[in-house]
């Protein structure tokens, strides 16, 4: 599912005052209402408007949704701690708010929003909201809210699988120690279940723990290539765990990689490609000197063999050096004039 931005739907700040909330609300919901607006985005629109309000207007669920943190973009891929996605709004069965406007019906919360606050949604009829000269109960909204109960199947396996994006560098690469991967882990709290206060969750209903843990990267990796560590996803209520898959990219300021091979850059003068020179050069495996001949062209690959990264059958992959033509910062006179010389 995607992760929705009630502040930015509202056009608010994460730090707005529930004034400012409620502002932003009724100046949205007059404009967007389908009693005033007739236009199908209106319609979409409108029940996008509640759905933020209905979180960020009530304390203990903006608190929830803040736990979540301030990192997200809307749009992006979300996936519920374990045991939310227990929860959720159905048409019937309780828990399913829709809104009803002369008889017509405009669906429900997102998925989103089920995933996180179903658990949160009191028994018996809501209130309708009214703010001074804008009542929403005299404009026709009816809504009803009541609590689905938990089903008691357990979440599935690959629910509780964690998948992380990891770049690593050739220096990474290179090491025969295992790297250590630091990461967010958030999980429904066992404790409490999202219900009033808890000391371990602060009430929100969801736990933040700082893990890390060490892996040890396989040679020749590819780019997008899957590292699965098994049971080190996230953890039910029954103690079922899931598997973490780390997605690899190498990614290096200095090298570019190529499984076991390595290209790097070489910056020559001028003067150094045509009459040719010696340069050292940093590599994993130390500083070496190598010759770079004569007429030698911007782009021009050196192959340095046995100075790259480990490879599966045993020894190394090659280093290339591309050549790169640079001018100095600064020029003088005279060398300026030895250049006009050569026109």
């Amino acid at each position: 599912m995607k992760y929705k931005d009630y502040y930015d739907i509202l056009g608010i700040k994460r730090e707005a005052t529930d004034a400012e909330i409620k502002s932003a609300y009724r100046k949205l919901a007059r404009k967007y209402h389908p009693d005033v607006n007739k236009t199908k985005e209106a319609e979409a629109k409108f029940k996008e408007i509640n759905e933020a309000y209905e979180v960020l207007g009530d304390k203990a669920k903006r608190q929830r949704y803040d736990s979540l943190g301030a990192n997200w973009q809307g749009g992006a891929d979300y996936t519920p701690p374990p045991g939310f996605e227990n929860f959720g709004f159905n048409p019937g069965a309780g828990g399913y708010q829709q809104f009803n406007f002369g008889g017509g019906d405009m669906g429900g919360f997102s998925d989103f929003f089920s995933s996180l606050f179903g658990d949160m949604m009191g028994a018996g009829a809501g209130a309708q909201r009214g703010f001074g000269g804008f009542d929403f109960g005299s404009m026709g909204q009816e809504q009803t809210r009541t609590r689905r109960t938990q089903r008691t199947s357990r979440p599935k396996k690959e629910d509780l699988d964690i998948t992380l994006n990891l770049n690593v560098t050739a220096k990474d690469l290179f090491s025969s120690n295992p790297i250590t991967v630091r990461y967010n882990n958030m999980e429904k709290c066992q404790q409490c279940n999202g219900g009033g206060f808890c000391s371990h969750c602060g009430g929100t209903g969801i736990v933040h723990e700082n893990k890390s843990i060490k892996v040890k990267l396989p040679k020749e990796i590819k780019d997008g290539q899957k590292i699965r560590l098994k049971g080190e996803g996230k953890t039910d209520a029954y103690g079922q765990k899931g598997d973490m898959y780390l997605i690899v990219h190498p990614k290096d300021s200095e090298y570019e990689i190529n499984e076991s091979d390595l290209t790097k850059e070489v910056e020559v003068t001028p003067p150094e490609a045509v009459l040719g020179c010696k340069k050292e050069i940093k590599t994993l495996h130390g500083n070496i000197t190598i010759q770079i001949p004569q007429m030698t062209s911007t782009g021009k690959m050196l192959r340095l063999k046995n100075l790259g990264l480990p490879k599966k059958a045993g020894g190394y992959g090659n280093l290339n050096a591309k050549i790169k033509i640079v001018l100095p910062e600064k020029l003088s006179a005279k060398q300026i004039d030895l250049y006009k010389q050569m026109l």
